[in-house]
């Protein structure tokens, strides 16, 4: 039975009738904010997440946020689902890709279980016997060798001496080894102490039978002794002297070490955490002169543990030679490695045959998604969205699941196009485990995978919400409505371009920051380039961390003159008035945040008000018109138009304020109008209808014009920021800077611009970033989409693989110079795009 939904109406889905396949590969595409999330997650997702819960007992459902049920007439055929989000992971220093993955977890087992402790004084490795192993290790030896065991006294004051001698004749022994001569207990003196005594508790021949006795005298030495039994062994070549205890102690020096239980190697456990970091494995930098951060305040590695987050004790556990600090240093490349070499006994094996299999299996998904260049102690926050949701989708893949319906938005951001045909290979793992995969994306390869496409549009939000077509790749092509299977059928044309003479160069020498390998880069000044190459390869190192970085400090009087380890001499930055960085991070988390507060428009909106003559009449000023101030918000609601209702074990509902009536504000401060229309009823408009109402206010229409060429006409001015899609919200950020009084010269960095576009918006994208370049401004930008990149005028191409492997300058230089370069991923992808479209550029 496939999944039939009738009737959605989630946001601006228009009553929705389809039929989603069960246990297929279904993408779900269209321009942005047509409608794809509220279908894919907020309707399917979200009432399988339901219907699975309200199968749980009342008691379990109390234990969990009970969930609302989606605008939907009624959905069949659903089954329990996972959601697989682009968003990045909460911003948690403690959490790495070790935790994420859970491989830390069974790494923290197997370096439990099979790692050999040393001495954190002198080195020593220490060994822990239980009795049954001394004797079968001494039952090695061949028959007929003579051994003698002997108990260590610890005798380190005279008085203490006289007592343990006492002690010992009166339990019957009558020899002792005193600096290596064999005495007889009455004859030793009683006035000193010796320098070292071991007392003689049995002499042995290795033969048949003598277990039983070894074993006894063992655990009369372990009583009478130091809690260390030595066993003088007098065999060819030469003889020797073998030690063991049951105390988890140094033999050598006598240091104690702490029991290898798994929490010694967790960093968010007091018994394995660092205690000069805490197990944050860093300490932020100090500030500068009048309370600032510094402008490249990065945290500093702890003196303590060197970053490894944990306590010296724990890193003196090794396996095959390394610490589990320095393991979780390694590319996950070169970790799978060390597994694949770890050096058991049978027992050993025994013990870690499962740990080490399901580290294996985790790790060769991660390394199929192309994450080998990540180590198991990188933090969480530092990892880009796609990153993100490939770790993610890692997890789910280990899980092993079957019956579920996989939820999947824009896996393939922060891909580069050569890796696509892994990421589908394991899309099509959780196919055929007897899923459903459900992904939202505009990728034209895992379109053209795809068992089953949905084409949502025809345009964004209220123009959007319908189905334009449904079926097979090879119906979408046909469709003479859909607005993606002309891109799928090779039908548009490309662009013509023709390319630009740089008016200058930003000069990037002797880049060696993270795995950069000394590298040089020319970029053109007055053009568009694009930073390309495989993840990992050094882009956002190099525009972000190199570029970027160096204007801050430039920017930052007070930190001009700071170095930084693996800074590069960068000239041409004098060029540019200011530098830009577009990044790829949410522009909020509260419906607090719309695209007005986001993009500058409330502050001039406010000001406008206050403006008006009943405004200034009553004393009304610009806070006056702000719904998250006292006085001119409404209090019942606090200015957020709605009031969460407690329903105990149903979900909480939220209701319009019905003393607002969901407008945040006051009757008083309603009562300002501007051409009959209150601070409320502006925020309800469109960009498009905000143009022609707000048009001859120069401050708001110069920040809604930028809304409108960026394609996002059809927003409203209050709409929360948690409903914009990923699309959307990227392309806010982009027209709140080129909503700036951008004067001068300026230098734009974009990190991904196309994420979550539409073909037809990406090349509306670049017509945007053209005007930039044709306005004398500069455009660098990290990209993969290949619509994209080949419309730039010079491509730096990173690589030739990620981590360790990457680093280098591939290729450089215009598309068509790119596409002969033999090394390039990019140019390859690129001429078969060309190929593909008839153009070559």
């Amino acid at each position: 039975m496939n999944i039939v939904v009738k009737g959605a109406r989630v946001h601006n889905l228009k009553n929705v009738d389809v039929e989603i396949p069960r246990n297929q590969l279904v993408v779900i595409t269209g321009v942005s904010g047509s409608g794809k999330s509220s279908l894919a997650f907020d309707t399917v997702y979200a009432e399988g997440q339901r219907h699975y819960m309200q199968s749980l007992s009342t008691y379990a459902r109390q234990l969990l946020d009970p969930l609302a049920r989606a605008d939907v007439d009624s959905i069949q055929g659903l089954s329990p689902a996972i959601a697989v989000p682009q968003r990045r992971f909460h911003e948690n220093p403690r959490s790495t890709v070790g935790t994420l993955t859970e491989i830390h977890d069974h790494l923290r087992l197997l370096f439990a279980h099979v790692g050999r402790p040393h001495c954190r004084r002198c080195g020593s490795a220490i060994t822990v016997h239980t009795v049954q192993q001394m004797v079968d290790d001494l039952l090695k030896l061949a028959s007929g060798t003579r051994i003698q065991v002997l108990a260590p006294l610890a005798c380190r004051e005279p008085s203490e001496y006289r007592r343990q001698i006492e002690t010992v004749v009166r339990a019957g022994f009558v020899r002792i080894k005193v600096d290596g001569e064999i005495l007889e207990l009455a004859d030793l003196p009683g006035s000193a102490s010796p320098g070292r005594a071991d007392l003689v508790v049995d002499r042995l021949v290795i033969r048949e039978g003598v277990a039983k006795r070894l074993a006894d005298s063992i655990e009369v030495a372990l009583k009478h002794g130091d809690e260390v039994v030595e066993v003088d062994v007098d065999h060819a070549p030469a003889p020797e002297s073998r030690r063991y205890t049951q105390r988890s102690a140094c033999l050598e020096c006598g240091e104690p070490f702490p029991q290898a239980v798994p929490q010694l190697f967790s960093f968010n456990s007091p018994h394995g955490a660092c205690p000069a970091c805490n197990g944050l494995g860093a300490r932020p930098r100090g500030r500068s002169r009048g309370g600032t951060a510094p402008a490249d305040a990065l945290p500093r590695p702890c003196p303590k543990c060197a970053g490894a987050r944990l306590r010296s004790e724990s890193l003196q556990v090794r396996i095959n030679g390394m610490d589990i600090g320095q393991v979780s240093a390694l590319p996950l490349s070169d970790f799978s490695r060390f597994i694949e070499d770890v050096a058991l006994d049978e027992r050993e094996s025994e013990v870690a045959g499962n740990i080490l299999r399901e580290i294996r299996e985790r790790t060769g998904t991660l390394l199929e998604l192309e994450l080998g260049y990540l180590s198991l102690g990188r933090a969480s926050d530092s990892l880009s969205g796609g990153e993100c949701q490939r770790i993610r989708l890692a997890a789910h893949i280990g899980a092993r699941l079957s019956g579920v319906i996989y939820v999947l938005d824009e896996p393939t951001v922060g891909l580069h196009p050569r890796d696509i045909a892994r990421l589908l290979g394991i899309l099509r793992q959780l196919k055929d485990a007897g899923n459903t995969v459900l992904v939202v994306e505009h990728d034209r390869d895992v379109i053209m995978a795809a068992d089953h496409v949905i084409d949502m549009g025809p345009a964004a939000g209220a123009a959007g919400g319908e189905i334009l077509a449904a079926g097979s790749v090879d119906h979408i092509r046909r469709s003479p409505v859909s607005r993606t299977g002309p891109y799928l059928a090779g039908t548009v044309p490309a662009v013509s371009r023709t390319r630009r003479t740089r008016s200058g160069t930003l000069s990037v020498r002797n880049v060696r920051l993270h795995n950069l390998k000394n590298i040089h880069v020319d970029f053109p000044v007055g053009l568009m380039s694009c930073v390309t190459g495989v993840s990992g390869s050094g882009k956002s190192s190099l525009v972000v961390d190199t570029v970027h970085a160096q204007w801050r400090r430039q920017s930052a009087p007070a930190d001009a003159t700071r170095s930084r380890e693996g800074s590069a001499r960068i000239s041409g930055l004098d060029a540019f008035d200011r530098v830009l960085y577009v990044d790829q991070g949410s522009i909020g988390r509260s419906s607090r945040s719309t695209p007005a507060t986001y993009g500058g428009l409330f502050d001039p909106l406010r000001d406008l008000f206050a403006r008006l003559p009943e405004a200034r009449l009553r004393g009304y000023g610009p806070g006056r018109f702000s719904y998250n101030a006292a006085g001119g918000r409404c209090e019942a609601c606090l200015g957020a138009g709605t009031v969460d209702i407690e329903m105990q074990f149903l979900p909480d509902v939220s209701v319009t304020c019905d003393v607002c009536g969901g407008r945040r504000y006051n009757r008083e401060t309603l009562e300002i109008r501007y051409k009959g229309a209150s601070i409320a009823d502006v925020l309800d408009l469109t960009v498009t209808e905000a143009l022609d109402f707000l048009g001859n206010v120069p401050r708001v229409r110069q920040r809604l014009e930028s809304l409108w060429q960026v394609g996002l006409g059809y927003l409203r001015l209050g709409q929360p920021a948690t409903t914009l899609s990923g699309g959307e919200a990227q392309r806010v950020k982009l027209a709140r800077e080129l909503g700036k009084n951008s004067g001068g010269k300026v230098l734009y960095l974009f990190d991904e611009p196309t994420t979550g576009l539409h073909f037809e918006e990406v090349a509306r994208l670049v017509e945007i970033l053209d005007r930039l370049v044709e306005s004398g401004h500069t455009v660098i930008a990290i990209e993969h989409n290949p619509d994209f990149v080949r419309c730039a005028d010079y491509i730096v191409d990173l690589g030739p693989e990620g981590g360790e492997n990457g680093g280098y300058v591939v290729a450089a230089g215009a598309p068509e110079e790119i596409m002969q370069a033999p090394r390039s991923a990019t140019g390859r992808c690129l001429k078969s795009l060309c190929a593909a479209s008839g153009a070559l550029s």
